[in-house]
């Protein structure tokens, strides 16, 4: 066998263990997203997590350091999850007004709060007791997460589309609209009319611009 020949060997091998690796990493976060949700931080520990994923807790911490670097990855994840979603919807809908587009991230956001991704609600749009230690990366979650309805809100205040006398307070008010459809359009309630309960969600926050 020549030298080449088993350098490829060996780093094919390094690379199905890599990706062995990340499918395992990614498990343990989803575990303990859904732990999360249910429990919050304090009902959370890695003795669950462990239990969940089928593996040993000493073998967690080949993966993460702590249960708070666990529950960071956990809570980073699905701000990018979100963010993910709203900017594939950004690009679906196109070139759009301002109304249309907002109107669109409002209708993704809701429905990511009550169906595609329920956890992001149970961790962000209601906060239970958390640690002084995730205020900041939390807040820093929350401003990224903002900036894609506000750019919009700004760009609509600027073309003469909406009327808002302080972004600021137009957009607080649009996510308490959002934290509250989280609540109001959970599992098991409005089953049968989602998609107009919904439109009629979008409709009553527009009324904050325009």
């Amino acid at each position: 066998m020549s030298v080449t020949a088993s350098q490829d060997e060996t780093a094919q091998g390094s690379t199905r263990v890599s990706r062995r690796r990340d499918r395992r990493k990614a498990e343990i976060v989803k575990t303990a997203t859904s732990i999360l949700a249910e429990a919050g931080y304090a009902g959370m520990s890695l003795e669950d997590v462990a239990e969940k994923t089928d593996i040993a807790k000493a073998t967690l911490y080949h993966y993460f350091s702590s249960k708070d670097d666990l529950v960071a990855v956990a809570l980073e994840a699905l701000t990018q999850e979100v963010l993910l979603r709203l900017r594939a919807r950004e690009e679906s809908v196109g070139d759009a007004s301002a109304t249309e587009m907002l109107a669109a991230l409002i209708d993704e956001q809701v429905l990511i709060l009550t169906e595609t991704a329920p956890e992001v609600a149970a961790a962000f749009s209601w906060p239970r007791a958390w640690p002084e230690a995730f205020e900041e990366p939390m807040k820093h979650m929350r401003r990224r997460h903002d900036e894609a309805f506000r750019a919009v809100v700004e760009r609509g205040v600027s073309d003469g589309e909406f009327r808002v006398d302080n972004i600021n307070v137009a957009l607080q008010c649009l996510h308490g609209i959002l934290n509250q459809a989280s609540v109001w359009v959970r599992p098991g309630v409005h089953e049968v009319d989602r998609t107009e309960v919904r439109r009629d969600i979008v409709a009553c926050a527009l009324r904050l611009f325009v």
